[in-house]
């Protein structure tokens, strides 16, 4: 009997022993994981009850919290249309961007701050959340903004990087949205506002900079040059041109565009500069599908960021994947190697690949938020450039970066002789079914010692020219 009853002691014990060990790590390990999970309705109990930190650029609050008669805490946003692709929304229920991806800093709830906020915690006082400083530049982000407002088109976007550290100084998208519309503390409404903002068929809510890929057009060629010269070419290298070019097994030809007719295009070989410069369909196509081959573009594109989700905060808010498609058909490849067939790339993607070839060869991580400061000003945390790949040497960079001048100097994209943007590449990509075009520049700028890398697209019909100005624009802003 003694011996049975000292096995249910201890038995009960160790169960005892066991809940308390399930209990400290559900609450010291788990805690964050639980409080976030979809399931947990009591996270949005106390949504409006915190004081969420600001968010801001330039020193200006792009975000932050405003105290109603009610004594909850609504969300407010200073010219939200222009940097809602930055902030995001923060409502009664769901949040977006930077307010998702830095929402436990925002809120006070980050480790980082635990130390700042002892003493608030021991009182027992509600802390206030912590400031996310980005590193978006103000005046170009409105610039961009008001560019691809102005440029008439149906949608459009822009992103600026500073290529020697990755920065992201602009990041803007059309048609957008008010944040402010949405940050109600009324559930119902904002349930309303935000049916209203999904059934728009532009998406607003979609930043088309980040979320959404795009057929670049003939900027890809910029991908397949780079993979050309990791082959062993040189811009002075002729390579093959011609007005038209079938692929091996292929049914159909792939011809340059009719404007080329009689130009440098026609001619059976070329320079890989002028090739470049005069944006050759032919020459391209046949690099994709046979020299070098579908591999090594795969492989370069591969190295510039394509194939993968590109982070850019805290692990949640990222770019969707770019893409080149690897296949064993040549005229699937030649398609995709000028940009268009199931080649796609998001506005950031290509903004990188001009920011590799500008910096170097080296392709720096793009990131948004600068710096983290706890509520009495002092600096938790801070982002350092990291280097994300390094698809070219340093004179194969130098190699493009000459081919980007030319486009400038002699190519398509001539018109902008005399501005901000020192070298560039256009692109136009024809949309099935639709009257408009996916019209791309990307560029770099300014003058003889360039940090930035720009791309541009826009939904209209024309080429990609005409989203060159744009990018002047931004060049401009930044470097005033």
């Amino acid at each position: 009997m003694d011996k049975a009853l000292g096995r249910t002691w201890i038995l009960t014990l160790l169960m005892a022993l066991a809940l308390m060990v399930n209990v400290t790590y559900l609450q010291g390990f788990e805690y964050q994981k639980l409080r976030d999970d979809p399931h947990n309705a009591r996270q949005y109990e106390t949504r409006s009850k915190i004081q969420r930190g600001p968010i801001v650029a330039d020193g200006r609050r792009l975000a932050w919290s405003e105290k109603t008669a009610g004594k909850e805490y609504r969300r407010r946003y200073w010219n939200s249309e222009v940097f809602s692709p930055v902030t995001g929304y923060f409502s009664v229920f769901s949040q977006s961007a930077l307010e998702n991806a830095e929402n436990h800093f925002l809120d006070g709830s980050d480790p980082r701050l635990a130390t700042s906020n002892f003493l608030d915690k021991l009182l027992g006082r509600k802390t206030p959340g912590g400031t996310v400083e980005t590193t978006i530049d103000v005046e170009a982000q409105q610039a961009a903004y008001a560019a691809l407002q102005s440029s008439g088109a149906r949608r459009g976007a822009a992103v600026a990087l500073d290529a020697r550290t990755g920065a992201i100084l602009v990041m803007a998208s059309t048609p957008s949205y008010d944040a402010n519309d949405v940050s109600t503390l009324d559930g119902d409404t904002a349930t309303k506002r935000f049916e209203r903002l999904n059934d728009d068929p532009l998406k607003p809510l979609l930043n088309k900079a980040l979320n959404e890929v795009f057929p670049p057009g003939s900027t890809f060629k910029t991908v397949v040059a780079a993979a050309a010269l990791t082959a062993g070419d040189s811009d002075a290298t002729r390579v093959r041109a011609g007005r038209s070019y079938r692929p091996p097994g292929a049914g159909q030809a792939i011809n340059n565009d009719a404007g080329d007719i009689g130009g440098q295009c026609d001619l059976r070989a070329i320079p890989l500069i002028d090739a470049y410069a005069q944006s050759c369909n032919t020459t391209f196509a046949y690099m994709g599908a046979e020299e070098p081959g579908n591999t090594a573009v795969g492989d370069q594109a591969a190295d510039f960021g394509f194939d993968d989700k590109i982070d850019v905060a805290e692990g949640k808010m990222t770019a969707a994947a770019s893409s080149f498609p690897r296949t064993d058909q040549p005229s699937l490849s030649a398609l995709g190697s000028i940009g268009q067939g199931s080649t796609v790339a998001t506005p950031l993607q290509m903004a990188m690949v001009t920011a590799g070839i500008v910096n170097d060869g080296k392709v720096m991580r793009p990131f948004l938020v600068d710096r983290l400061r706890a509520p009495d000003g002092s600096v938790v945390g801070d982002t350092d450039p990291e280097t994300l790949t390094r698809p070219l040497t340093a004179e194969r960079a130098e190699h493009l970066r000459d081919m980007m001048k030319a486009v400038i100097g002699s190519g398509t994209g001539k018109s902008l002789r005399g501005s901000s943007v020192a070298g560039g590449k256009t692109g136009t990509a024809d949309v099935e079914g639709r009257s408009y075009n996916d019209r791309w520049f990307i560029g770099y700028g300014p003058g003889s010692d360039p940090r930035y890398a720009v791309a541009v697209m826009t939904e209209a019909e024309g080429y990609g020219i005409k989203s060159g100005p744009i990018a002047a624009e931004i060049i401009d802003a930044l470097a005033g």
